[in-house]
């Protein structure tokens, strides 16, 4: 179809277009199918160098036959009837005058109105995906925390007025310069959410919501547990437990620990194999526990990193992002 329109085309307008397309056509295949060595498209490529030039031969024989005119002849090599014919017919007594030269268009203005035409559709179409904003931008978002809206909050949360629901510690956590707190600025959260949740072991009567973000490389999460236990009686109980690298400090003017433990590793097969491998002690996450208040008087945020190859950040890190999480929690909470 698009070669019958090109036909459809004036002369001095086709075979410049025909020689413009055909030269950057064939020279492009012929420049990837040597690079990749393809030989059927180094063949194509010879097929549109051959037609453009063909089509220069053309364009310079039609330029001789316009610079040195002939009179026309029959295909018996004689000279025709319409040559003559004016002089048959030219009125007696009078002297027949030279014919009106018939005005044609100019060819070589032609010519270079359809290379400058098609020098046009080829930028617009080069141009274009650059200068056009584009909808399918491959560039990563990051994650966002969800509204929230709607979501009934367990009672826990009505009798405790300071606690803050998960989408509140989903924005205080899902901050812009996380990655940098984390030493990983060039990386996008990929994962952010938020849960108003209920401590376990409390009969839902303990509020505990959390929020979680996460990396390529690590997954920070922060949660906010409010019972009456101190930070003073969880570092004794640590001293029972299996909590390694306790360290006790100050981090906003409230008692704080620092401390270490494994995750759990948990495989659930959904086929018919199994119901899937025994929980497995997972990587090694880093957790720093802040007391609700100043006076220590009952509840507390835990603040965790830890990442699947099992690196940590160093605990410079982890203070830096409780002490921005903690600034950016509701006043309520406090």
């Amino acid at each position: 179809m698009l070669g019958f329109l090109f036909r459809l085309l004036p002369f001095w307008v086709r075979e410049p277009l025909f020689i413009v397309v055909g030269s950057v056509f064939g020279v492009r295949i012929m420049y990837l199918a040597l690079r990749d060595g393809e030989w059927v498209a180094a063949g194509i490529g010879v097929a549109f160098l051959v037609g453009t030039g063909v089509s220069v031969l053309t364009v310079v024989r039609a330029l001789r036959a316009r610079r040195n005119p002939s009179p026309a002849a029959s295909s018996d090599g004689a000279v025709s009837d319409a040559a003559v014919q004016p002089q048959l017919q030219s009125p007696v007594g009078q002297r027949p005058g030279p014919a009106a030269p018939e005005r044609e268009p100019n060819a070589w203005g032609q010519a270079v109105a359809a290379v400058a035409v098609f020098a046009a559709l080829g930028a617009a179409v080069w141009l274009g995906p650059l200068l056009l904003p584009s909808d399918n931008d491959s560039t990563p978002h990051a994650a966002s925390c969800s509204s929230g809206e709607g979501e009934e909050l367990p009672s826990a949360y009505k009798k405790s007025s300071q606690a803050v629901t998960g989408e509140e510690l989903c924005k205080a956590l899902n901050r812009s310069d996380l990655a940098q707190l984390l030493g990983t600025p060039a990386e996008t959260a990929t994962v952010a959410s938020g849960t108003s949740n209920t401590a376990p072991l409390t009969d839902g009567k303990v509020a505990r919501p959390e929020a979680e973000v996460q990396f390529d490389t690590y997954t920070v999460n922060v949660s906010a547990t409010y019972n009456k236990l101190s930070i003073a009686q969880y570092v004794k109980l640590m001293e029972f437990g299996e909590e390694t690298d306790v360290k006790t400090l100050s981090v906003l003017g409230r008692p704080a620990v620092l401390s270490s433990d494994h995750t759990m590793k948990i495989e659930i097969d959904l086929g018919s194999g199994g119901s899937g491998a025994p929980v497995e002690q997972g990587p090694l996450a880093r957790t720093l526990s802040v007391a609700l208040d100043g006076k220590d008087r009952g509840g507390y945020y835990d603040i965790t990193v830890w990442s699947t190859s099992g690196a940590l950040p160093d605990d410079s890190a982890l203070l830096g992002i409780a002490e921005r999480v903690l600034r950016g929690i509701p006043e309520q909470a406090s």
